[in-house]
């Protein structure tokens, strides 16, 4: 495996120390940011996206505890309710929070009919973006809407073969797509990265996924492999670092 330096855009920290909720009858194994260290430890991760998962909910508290933990270069996806008050963005984006999330496929954060209201509104708060745990079968109904949001990314490459072209056609536009969660999906994960790289060299994020929660095989290191076989080592770099490092760090 070649070493390259990484931004991990997506990975997940699991501290009982914090409250998790049940979801769909699921509770994660404890995943901690020394858990976390360690496993990355042989690689040159230098900065992330701590994600919250829909176990998670709406407590801010773990997630502040992993930013501060982790230290600098690593920052915060979270979900929130709508009426979150201006005050309480603001405060959590001095706490490095950059993002808030829409878990579509599991629950746990807002709905979709939140989305376009709140995308703009976090936006023109504090410059974030809004990350989407969708299947990519599911994108076409509400394509109108994440072409007309300021900034937007989809995880774990859309999940399903059905819907890809929609996919493509929104990184086409602007909208990144995670490189993430390669033993959850359910297409070809090479070709995926050819196409969304050939319409938009900078739409690619790659992340760990760590720890693959509730996926039927967790993150291994030869998927960076994969991502080079794909797409050749100097695109591989934007995919690892460049692309994410800037969308993250704006």
């Amino acid at each position: 495996m070649i070493i390259i330096q990484i931004f991990d855009a997506h990975l997940h920290i699991i501290d009982p120390r914090f409250p998790l909720k049940k979801n769909q009858g699921y509770l994660p194994p404890t995943f901690t940011c020394a858990d976390y260290q360690k496993r990355i430890s042989h690689l040159d991760v230098i900065g992330g996206a701590v994600v919250s998962g829909s176990f998670q909910a709406f407590d801010q508290e773990y997630l502040i505890d992993a930013l501060q933990q982790l230290g600098s270069g690593f920052v915060g996806v979270t979900q929130l309710p709508p009426e979150t008050p201006d005050e309480k963005i603001l405060d959590l984006n001095k706490k490095g929070v950059k993002a808030v999330r829409f878990n579509v496929k599991r629950g746990g954060s807002a709905t979709l009919k939140e989305l376009e209201r709140m995308a703009k509104r976090v936006y023109d708060l504090a410059r974030w973006h809004v990350e989407l745990y969708i299947e990519a079968k599911d994108l076409a109904e509400i394509h109108p809407v994440l072409s007309r949001l300021p900034a937007v990314s989809i995880d774990h490459l859309g999940l399903t073969k059905e819907g890809f072209p929609v996919l493509l056609d929104l990184a086409e536009k602007g909208v990144k797509i995670k490189a993430t969660g390669f033993g959850r999906v359910e297409l070809d994960v090479c070709k995926a990265i050819r196409e969304i790289t050939a319409v938009n060299p900078d739409a690619l994020m790659f992340g760990t996924d760590l720890p693959s929660t509730r996926a039927p095989r967790v993150f291994q290191d030869s998927d960076i492999n994969l991502i080079v076989d794909a797409a050749g080592e100097k695109m591989t770099e934007k995919i690892m670092w460049g692309n994410a490092s800037a969308w993250y760090q704006r």
